[in-house]
C-alpha cells in the first residue's frame, strides 16, 4: 500500500505534524499488525480502540481514531475521524482512485467465490490482477481488499456479498465497477429478503454504482432478472449451458475436472460439476470483454487456484476420497452438488454428510425435504446433521426404506464424527455440504485425521 501517514491525514483534512513516511499495510486485527502498519480500530464484540496498545507493540505507527485524542497512547500517530468504518471506506475509495485499476464486481446466491477465482485467473494472464482474499466481501472486507491491492494492480476482482436489501448498493457505489456479474438467483438469505423476487432485486443493486457504459453478465435462465435489466444503460450479456449470448456445452465430467466447449473451442476447469461451467462462462465473458485471447482464457481457467472449502477434493492415505463443500449452503447449491456427486464414477460407495441450510425462513423444512429429490440410488449412506435436516430424514425414510440414513442433532457432533469413522471403508467417496454455521469443517478435519491413522 503506497500511502504515507501525512497523505492519509490529508484525506481526512487533518493538520499536524504527521510524517511523510510510507505505511506498510492496513489492518483491523491488532494480532496481524507488523512494523509500519496502519491500525484501524473497528467496533466488534469489543471496541477496537481497546487494542491500540497491542497494535503499537506489534509495530503500528498510525491509527484511525474516533475517541478523544487525549486517550491516544504514546508511540502512535492518531488521525481523528468521526466514524472508523466510514473512514476505512473513504480511504479505500481514495486508494482506488489513486491507482485507477479496472474493477470487476461479482455477486450471486451461489458461486461468487469460485467465479471470482476463475475470473482473476483469466485476467491475470495479461494484467496484474488482485482479488478478494477468502470471504472478505462485505462493507469491511471489501475496502480492506481494496487497500491491500498492489501498487501496480491493473485489474481488481471484487466479490460482493449481502444479507439484506441495500447492502449491495453500498458496495457497488463504493467500488464503482467497470464490469459486473450475477452468478445465480437462489434462496440464500430468503429469510431476510422474503422471496426470490426480493433476492433478484437485491442482487441487481450491483449496477447502482457501476459505470454507465459497463457490462453486466446475467444467467440466461433467470426470468426474474429480465424486467430488471430491460432499461439499463450497461451492456447486458447472458450466459448459460447451450443457451445465452455466451453458451457452453459440457463435454465430460471427471472427479477433478470438467471439460466444456464454447464457440467451437475446448476448455477445462479443475472443479467438478456442470454448474461450475456456468461460473467459468462468466470468467470467459470477462476475458473477452477485456480483450484476452482464447489461449489466454483457456490457460487461466485450467490453472485457477480456488479458495479453500469451495468444493475441494481432499486426499486421504487410506483411499477415502473426501469432497468438502462446507463453507455455505442453500437448496440450489446443495441440490447441484448432490446431483453432480451422484453421477461421478467411483470405485467404492458414495456417502454424504448434509448439515442444516440456514436462513431459509418459514419454508425451511420444505426446502430441506426437497433435497430427497437429489438423493438417488447412487448413494449408499446418508448422514444428516441439525434440526432442520429432520425433515429430510423423514422424506428419505419414506422414499427408500433400503437407504441407510442417520440423523444427529447439532449438539451431537462428536457422535456424528464417530459414526462416520466407523462406517467409512477404503475407496469410499464422501461428500460434506452444509451452512458454515454448522461447523462441518470440523468434521472434515476429523475425517482427514482418521484417514491418516
Amino acid at each position: 500500500m503506497k500511502l504515507t501517514v501525512k497523505e492519509i491525514a490529508t484525506v481526512f483534512d487533518q493538520a499536524g505534524d504527521f510524517p511523510d513516511s510510507t505505511l506498510h499495510q492496513v489492518e483491523f486485527d491488532s494480532r496481524k499488525i507488523t512494523a509500519g502498519d496502519l491500525f484501524v480500530p473497528l467496533a466488534g464484540v469489543r471496541d477496537g480502540h481497546e487494542f491500540v496498545q497491542a497494535a503499537i507493540d506489534n509495530g503500528a505507527v498510525a491509527t484511525l481514531w474516533s475517541r478523544p485524542l487525549s486517550e491516544v497512547p504514546a508511540g502512535i500517530y492518531a488521525i481523528h475521524v468521526p466514524d472508523v468504518l466510514k473512514a476505512l471506506q473513504k480511504l479505500a475509495v481514495y486508494y482506488k482512485e489513486k491507482l485507477q485499476p479496472k474493477i470487476v464486481a461479482i455477486t450471486g446466491s451461489n458461486g461468487k467465490t469460485t467465479t471470482k477465482d476463475l475470473t482473476a485467473a483469466v485476467l491475470s494472464q495479461r494484467f496484474v490482477t488482485y482479488k478478494t482474499q477468502g470471504n472478505y466481501n462485505n462493507d469491511i472486507g471489501m475496502p480492506y481488499t481494496i487497500l491491500h491491492m498492489p501498487e501496480d494492480c491493473e485489474m481488481l476482482v471484487l466479490e460482493m456479498g449481502m444479507d439484506h436489501a441495500g447492502e449491495l448498493q453500498v458496495l457497488s457505489e463504493l467500488a464503482q465497477p467497470d464490469a459486473a456479474a450475477i452468478t445465480i438467483v437462489g434462496e440464500a438469505h430468503i429469510e431476510n429478503l422474503g422471496s426470490r423476487e426480493g433476492i433478484a432485486k437485491a442482487k441487481m443493486e450491483i449496477v447502482l454504482g457501476e459505470k454507465a457504459d459497463g457490462v453486466l453478465f446475467v444467467p440466461e435462465d433467470e426470468p426474474l432478472l429480465c424486467p430488471l435489466t430491460a432499461n439499463l444503460t450497461q451492456d447486458v450479456r447472458t450466459f448459460g449451458l447451450d443457451a445465452g449470448d455466451i453458451h457452453g456445452t459440457v463435454l465430460a465430467e471427471h472427479r477433478e475436472k470438467t471439460v466444456f466447449a464454447v464457440a467451437g473451442e475446448t476448455f477445462e476447469i479443475p472443479v467438478i460439476g456442470a454448474y461450475n461451467v456456468k461460473n467459468a462462462l462468466i470468467a470467459y465473458g470477462f476475458g473477452q470483454y477485456f480483450g484476452l485471447t482464447t489461449t489466454e482464457i483457456r490457460e487461466g481457467l485450467a490453472t485457477v487456484s480456488l479458495t479453500k472449502n469451495r468444493t475441494q477434493w481432499l486426499e486421504a492415505p487410506n483411499q477415502v476420497r473426501i469432497l468438502s463443500d462446507v463453507y455455505n449452503a442453500n437448496p440450489t447449491a446443495m441440490g447441484l452438488v448432490l446431483d453432480t456427486f451422484g453421477k461421478l464414477p467411483t470405485s467404492g460407495r458414495k456417502l454424504a454428510v448434509l448439515g442444516d441450510m440456514l436462513e431459509l425462513g418459514p419454508d425451511s423444512k420444505a426446502m430441506h425435504r426437497s433435497m430427497a429429490d437429489h438423493i438417488t440410488a447412487d448413494y449408499d449412506v446418508i448422514f444428516l446433521y441439525g434440526s432442520e435436516m429432520t425433515a429430510l430424514f423423514h422424506a428419505l425414510t419414506e422414499k427408500d426404506a433400503d437407504l441407510t440414513v442417520y440423523h444427529f442433532d447439532k449438539e451431537n457432533k462428536a457422535a456424528l464424527i464417530q459414526m462416520i469413522k466407523g462406517e467409512l471403508r477404503p475407496e469410499d467417496s464422501i461428500l460434506l455440504k452444509g451452512s458454515n454455521g454448522m461447523g462441518l469443517a470440523e468434521v472434515v478435519a476429523a475425517l482427514q485425521e482418521v484417514a491418516a491413522d
